[in-house]
């Protein structure tokens, strides 16, 4: 027996023996065309089964004959032993639309999870996607979406400019940015921020789930994108900022260290005594003495 290529090997080994060669003395690794000099080719059967995956280095799949079951490989027109014709295979059909729109919201929120509360569930650590998927249906209405107050904490423990930040709204992070910072300059009052907090905590899901739906709009108003390349787009316009992680712990660190500085200082209608080295010191004393 001797091993040769062949064009119509399919880049497959064939066995090239002699006239009297027979199924039961081949080898039955490879799927092999006994040749007889120039005459017709007949295909012998491959094991049951079919070839393993990775066997002798071979990586092309096999496709099994519906008719006599015989091994081919995966880019065969007939079939080489009884040459049954193989149809194409149909291309793979799109998600029903409903399948898809849940499928871009899910890919644009992204697989991360958060702190989760509910008054039957209580704190519980989920996915991202089952809060918002359960908030988002309070804005939705037979007339189209409409507000409806909600609340998010994450905005009101962070600075709201970072939770926008976070999640990709970078105009909505911008003015919550400047907002608060000319909120104090023009009132000289320091709770004016959070008045902010609460604004930004009670507009945050609807704020989001706006952004989201306009990021759908525009990609679903592309023409010429299948349904993976429109998941693609979405992946890298939705998602988080995973940087944002550590601004948010230096900006609580700051206001950590604030907060003990102004609780160490004295009030300052305190009056504190003056040494007597000091001009006043000698005659405060003295008054104390006479009194």
């Amino acid at each position: 027996f001797q091993f040769l290529a062949h064009p119509e090997s399919k880049g497959f080994p064939l066995l090239q023996a002699s006239p009297a060669c027979r199924p039961d003395n081949a080898p039955s690794l490879f799927p092999l065309l006994c040749k007889e000099g120039r005459g017709e080719v007949e295909a012998f059967a491959s094991p049951p089964g079919g070839l393993p995956e990775h066997a002798h280095g071979i990586t092309s799949t096999m496709r099994a004959c519906e008719s006599c079951q015989q091994q081919n490989p995966d880019d065969a027109e007939f079939c080489l032993r009884c040459g049954k014709e193989f149809l194409p295979e149909a291309a793979p059909e799109d998600p029903p639309e409903t399948d898809q729109e849940e499928q871009y919201w899910r890919t644009l929120i992204g697989p991360g999870k958060c702190v989760q509360f509910t008054l039957t569930g209580g704190w519980s650590w989920k996915p991202a996607w089952d809060y918002y998927r359960r908030i988002f249906q309070r804005f939705h209405s037979a007339q189209g979406p409409r507000f409806s107050l909600t609340w998010n904490w994450a905005p009101f423990f962070v600075e709201p400019f970072l939770w926008f930040l976070y999640r990709k709204m970078y105009l909505f992070a911008f003015v919550y940015f400047i907002g608060p910072i000319g909120s104090v300059f023009l009132t000289n009052d320091i709770s004016v921020p959070i008045v902010w907090s609460v604004i930004a905590s009670a507009s945050a899901n609807y704020v989001y789930y706006w952004h989201l739906k306009d990021l759908v709009l525009k990609v679903k108003a592309r023409v010429g994108l299948d349904h993976v390349a429109r998941l693609r787009q979405l992946t890298d316009g939705g998602g988080v900022q995973p940087y944002v992680f550590w601004l948010v712990a230096a900006s609580l660190l700051l206001k950590a260290g604030v907060f003990f500085a102004v609780l160490g200082e004295p009030p300052l209608d305190e009056e504190l005594p003056l040494p007597d080295g000091e001009p006043g010191g000698e005659e405060m004393e003295g008054r104390r003495m006479i009194l």
